[in-house]
């Protein structure tokens, strides 16, 4: 069978292959953007478990992960029947009109399935074992990544037939990598000295430098799950870059009536806050719409934060009051600024009533608390078996040196900033 057709657009292929190389920046930018916020001992050990993700996910969704979130007719999980991308000329079930050639599909949603379980590294920051996370991140994937993506993304998926909204993953993504991150959280326990150690971010710039790949990234994530090039994708793009500067100026407000500053920090938090909120409503909701959302989540997500101070529970990088937080806040916000006039059902505030909220509600719970049970039960398993937290010792070297033997910078004890040098080593350059 040919795989050339010609009923394929090529201005909406060219675009969702673009915009899937911008989602898988990314990743690297994630890996930045929570690397600045650790210790200078641990930056390799989180870039390293955000990079080996890409290369565990690249793998399995070709090999089979790809077609259990989007293939079959099932309400709860696909089938295999495209295992190793076989039978690759068939759209996925219930994208049969789409006009991008299905490996474009397979790709894009690739991209999302990379960053998903990345995610979850901030909250476990400076603990993780690195072996432990390959594991954990691929069977992760398979338990509760692909379910879930069937059953918000797929037509067949049960919320997606009930109504839910989400645009390009507020409850997929976010919610869904949020509620996982607090599960292994609970499991593996604190850093050792928190709360009374402060553990401040080592390099800002790299903070920022992260945010601002995030944020070119984000357009296609967004923009791009319009699959076309058209006036979606472009309320899309406008929405998203909209609620993602109001957020910004929402969390650094809060910060200056609270803390009697704004920070830089706050303002890569805040933008990567008001990404978080629009993903799921980027697709939904008017630019004014756009900016509510932004600000809101700002607002509240800064304040969000404070909740691992309040219950106790160590979230390094603040993935709870971030992702899951922002994540839930986009999409049931969509039940009130939703209008039909954008895409999709009205909201509340367009004369919808109740019922498109009600949804939001259903799939937010749904998606929130299987994400937790499932996440939770994996990590008591893999900690009572291989363990997933590093002993003592380890963590007060830092997960360079006792995970990858290296270490991100030069000082008087390690040669070039790239790998530990040993005494043959030193012995050798005299």
């Amino acid at each position: 069978m040919s795989f050339v057709n010609t009923s394929f657009s090529a201005g909406d292929t060219a675009w969702i292959l673009v915009a899937s190389a911008l989602v898988l920046l990314m990743t690297p930018g994630l890996a930045f953007f929570y690397g600045g916020m650790v210790r200078g001992k641990n930056v390799l050990g989180m870039l390293a478990q955000n990079f080996v993700t890409m290369g565990i996910v690249s793998v399995l969704w070709i090999t089979g992960v790809y077609s259990l979130a989007f293939v079959g007719k099932g309400s709860l999980i696909g089938n295999l029947h495209q295992f190793g991308l076989n039978h690759i000329w068939q759209q996925p079930t219930g994208f049969e009109t789409l006009t991008i050639p299905p490996l474009v599909f397979v790709a894009f949603q690739l991209m999302f399935a990379i960053i998903t379980p990345a995610l979850i590294t901030g909250g476990t920051a400076d603990r993780l074992k690195f072996g432990a996370w390959t594991l954990f991140s691929a069977l992760w994937l398979v338990l509760v990544y692909a379910p879930v993506a069937h059953w918000v993304f797929s037509p067949s998926g049960w919320l997606f037939k009930l109504g839910a909204e989400d645009f390009a993953g507020g409850t997929v993504v976010h919610a869904n990598a949020g509620a996982a991150a607090l599960a292994v959280i609970l499991v593996i326990g604190r850093r050792r000295g928190w709360p009374k150690e402060r553990m401040r971010p080592h390099n800002v710039p790299f903070v920022l430098l992260g945010a601002g790949l995030l944020w070119f990234g984000w357009f296609g994530f967004n923009a791009g799950s319009a699959l076309a090039a058209n006036t979606l994708s472009a309320y899309a793009f406008v929405n998203t870059n909209t609620a993602t500067g109001a957020a910004l100026l929402g969390w650094m407000l809060t910060e200056k009536i609270r803390d009697g500053h704004a920070t830089t920090l706050g303002a890569a938090s805040g933008a990567v806050a008001g990404l978080v909120a629009i993903t799921p409503a980027c697709g939904f909701v008017s630019p004014m719409g756009s900016i509510v959302i932004g600000f809101a989540a700002g607002i509240t997500c800064a304040l969000a934060t404070g909740l691992k101070n309040i219950f106790k529970f160590d979230d390094a990088l603040d993935v709870v009051g971030v992702h899951l937080v922002g994540g839930i806040l986009g999409a049931l916000l969509i039940g009130l600024f939703g209008t039909h006039m954008i895409n999709g059902a009205n909201g509340f505030f367009y004369k919808g009533g109740w019922t498109l909220m009600g949804h939001q509600v259903v799939a937010v719970v749904a998606v929130a608390t299987y994400s937790f049970v499932v996440t939770y039960i994996l990590a008591q398993i893999l900690n009572k078996t291989i363990g997933l937290r590093i002993n003592d010792d380890e963590e007060t070297l830092g997960l360079d040196l006792s995970q990858h033997a290296e270490t991100a910078y030069e000082t008087a004890s390690y040669g070039g900033g790239a790998r530990l040098v040993s005494s043959s080593d030193s012995l050798s350059s005299n």
